[in-house]
């Protein structure tokens, strides 16, 4: 394998919580040289915060003295740590002059915060005119609500995720996950990668402004959402889409299983396995705009031949047959799953301050490369690790130099 993508390049990462730390991990993950950047007095705010993970196991209160924080083993692989307060004269100087020597700077600041600091794109481009600067925001660096606060709650109502979650006349639902931090993290991935293209293309640098709200709206809008009033649709349409009928999850005899007819094709396939061939003599059920007004009726034939076959019996007839299906797998069951271990996609976590692995796993690195090496080679740092060691590289500071500016409290 040759060396990973990224090799050489160098990212200031002044991220906390999760949509940052997303995107940054990704960066670790093709091969750039992430420095977290933290606060030398509060540090990275998951490092120490529930739930933890420590030689005693899991829990939501500290057992022993190496319990860290399992979002901050997970964000933080791949990277490394430093400690410099931004907020003093010398912290500012001390930043500006890494940034000169750095290829990458993000941050998840509030609008604003960076430039009341000396650090923001204007700044860092008057030190380094090739400079790259990611800014990620729940709603933007421009626009009338660019200063609201957000978290991922927040902009799954903000956007509309919310009203179109969960069953037609159910209070309005968030995603399991936060989706609005994991989608803007991987969007500003592709953002600053983007801009590394364009660099070494014309040399230039340049700012990238990403905002939670806009991507996942980005996401949602490719549904007709703004014709469905005028089509007859609930906006909530539980587990169904308006496309595909039956497409929707099933109870079987061990569990849940989903079923889709994308097209017609699998919809006859679907009722030469349960029996029901004679219905393809029906205009009405092989007319996928009937199947789509009408989804209760389509729903309650395939949920008759389900309910009492298990969810492998299920998978074994549809797949032969070609008709997506699937089993609905809790998230133990998920990690069991032959195909998740083959491509590597949960990794143990590893704590710098037990030395130990823990009874936790975070996500492996998404994408494979058919000539590049790629994911998370080292175990998130221990909180500071790194800071002599990047200071004399990036910021040419003598060992003297380190010592006073950690007795003055600047890193």
């Amino acid at each position: 394998m040759s060396k990973k993508i990224l090799e050489g390049v160098v990212v200031l990462d002044l991220t906390r919580f999760f949509s940052g730390p997303q995107s940054t991990l990704f960066l670790a993950g093709l091969g750039a040289e992430v420095i977290k950047i933290d606060d030398p007095k509060t540090g990275d705010p998951t490092a120490f915060a529930p739930p933890f993970a420590g030689p005693s196991g899991v829990s939501f209160t500290r057992q022993t003295d190496s319990d860290m924080g399992i979002a901050y083993l997970k964000r933080a692989r791949g990277k490394k740590s430093a400690t410099l307060n931004l907020k003093s004269v010398e912290g500012r100087e001390i930043f500006l002059r890494m940034a000169a020597n750095a290829d990458v700077v993000v941050d998840n600041f509030s609008t604003g915060v960076a430039d009341r600091l000396g650090i923001g794109y204007e700044a860092l481009k008057a030190a380094n005119p090739k400079i790259i600067y990611c800014s990620l925001t729940g709603y933007g660096s421009t626009g009338p609500d660019q200063n609201l606060k957000a978290y991922d709650l927040m902009v799954q109502a903000a956007v509309g995720l919310m009203s179109i979650t969960g069953h037609p006349d159910s209070a309005p639902t968030k995603a399991g996950s936060p989706l609005s931090d994991a989608i803007a993290g991987v969007f500003a991935a592709m953002g600053i990668l983007s801009a590394l293209v364009h660099r070494e293309r014309t040399g230039e640098g340049q700012s990238v402004d990403v905002s939670m709200a806009d991507c996942l709206f980005s996401l949602i809008f490719d549904e007709p959402l703004d014709c469905y009033g005028r089509l007859g649709l609930e906006f909530q349409q539980g587990s169904r889409i308006m496309r595909f009928s039956p497409f929707n999850v099933y109870k079987c005899a061990d569990g849940w299983i989903t079923i889709g007819a994308a097209t017609n094709e699998d919809w006859m396939a679907l009722l030469d396995l349960m029996g029901k061939s004679h219905l393809k003599q029906n205009e009405l059920l092989m007319s996928v705009g009937w199947r789509l007004a009408n989804n209760a009726e389509v729903d309650a034939i395939v949920g008759e031949w389900a309910v009492d076959k298990t969810a492998e019996e299920i998978v074994g007839l549809l797949s032969v047959a070609k008709v997506p299906c699937s089993p609905v797998r809790t998230i133990d069951e998920v990690l069991k799953w032959q195909q998740m271990q083959h491509r590597e996609m949960a990794m143990p976590l590893w704590n710098p301050l037990s030395n130990s692995e823990m009874q936790a796993s975070g996500p492996g690195f998404p994408i494979k490369f058919g000539s590049s090496s790629c994911g998370y080679d080292s175990p998130a740092p221990l909180p500071g690790q790194h800071s002599d060691e990047v200071l004399s590289r990036l910021a040419q500071l003598s060992a003297p130099d380190i010592a006073s500016l950690r007795n003055a409290g600047v890193i």
